[in-house]
């Protein structure tokens, strides 16, 4: 059995990548416990591709290091290549080919014998909902189809560490939530699964912790309630008259911290509270005092997409701007 780090099974230190003047991770540092699923969020170009990429061995880091299962992406990375699977953006099976017999080549490229291959491939495409469609050319699935089929081929044989890039993208809610229930599964039997995603509901639903990554660095980590409560809850004050935003404003900058956010067009003023530091009836009893009438007052707690704007772009559609002290809680 491979030697963990402190229960680890990812640990990541310093990474470096560049592509010709692009730098695609600047000193990244990331440690994925062992059987937990580990969200990574980030935007566009934030560096997730090409982590999952080193870290799977397609990919040498320029700097840094990382170890996976116990073993060194680099030095042991044909060991490792035995010990991980991978389902990326793109679908890796072959269009001519049946569902059946791609797996039976995955299969075979696993080291099974033939039969043991065909097996283990009638057994995944009959728990993942493809038996009906396994002797039929790959290219006449649909999306979900074919993705859930891309899933299945790495994990002919279940590996400790299981990296999936984006693997929901452009899916239907009902292929979604059909993948979901796979890495679920996987979990629970002890396999560590790494997830890139753009969808951050997915992020909030299935994984342990989270790292949220930006410019080829790790901006935050945590758990999603962890990482919710750098923020706070948010007071949101929907005023009656436009012309009473500066008296609401003034009257949540003192129940609040930091400076309100003030959104005219839906005449709604909202300002970060510390958890149980302010009640509804304390709001409206100080905006009353204020002479503000409100329409509508409540107290939100932070969403995974607020937190995720706040660390990777400044701001929240709809929320307070950003606290410099944000990055530096986390």
């Amino acid at each position: 059995m491979s030697t963990r780090l402190n229960g680890a099974a990812i640990v990541a230190e310093g990474l470096w990548k560049r592509f010709g003047t692009t730098v695609a991770l600047r000193g990244l540092d990331v440690e994925v416990p062992s059987g937990s699923v580990f969200g990574l969020l980030g935007p566009n170009g934030a560096g997730k591709t090409t982590l999952v990429r080193i870290l799977s061995t397609l990919t040498r880091p320029d700097a840094g290091r990382a170890r996976v299962d116990g073993l060194d992406v680099v030095k042991d990375a044909a060991r490792l290549r035995y010990r991980i699977g991978l389902a990326g953006q793109y679908a890796a099976v072959d269009d001519t080919l049946t569902g059946r017999d791609n797996l039976v080549i995955f299969g075979r490229l696993s080291h099974l014998s033939r039969k043991v291959a065909r097996a283990r491939a009638n057994e995944l495409l009959e728990s993942h909902a493809l038996a009906h469609a396994a002797d039929r050319p790959v290219h006449t699935y649909s999306g979900g189809m074919r993705r859930r089929l891309d899933l299945i081929a790495s994990l002919i044989v279940v590996p400790p560490v299981l990296f999936l890039d984006e693997p929901t993208t452009g899916l239907d809610p009902r292929s979604r939530t059909q993948i979901w229930d796979t890495v679920r599964e996987l979990a629970m039997t002890g396999t560590t699964v790494l997830l890139t995603t753009q969808y951050l509901e997915e992020a909030d639903r299935l994984a342990d912790r989270i790292a949220v990554i930006d410019m080829g660095r790790t901006v935050a980590s945590g758990t999603p309630p962890e990482l919710k409560a750098t923020i706070g809850n948010r007071l949101d004050a929907v005023v009656a008259d436009e012309a009473a935003i500066p008296a609401a404003s003034e009257v949540l900058a003192r129940l609040g911290d930091g400076e309100p956010h003030v959104d005219r067009a839906e005449r709604r003023v909202s300002v970060s509270v510390a958890d149980d530091a302010v009640t509804l009836t304390t709001a409206m009893y100080a905006l009353d005092r204020a002479g503000v009438t409100a329409e509508d007052l409540a107290l939100r707690r932070p969403t995974l997409d607020e937190v995720f704007f706040r660390l990777t772009d400044g701001s929240a559609p709809g929320s307070p701007s950003a606290s410099p002290a944000v990055k530096d809680m986390v």
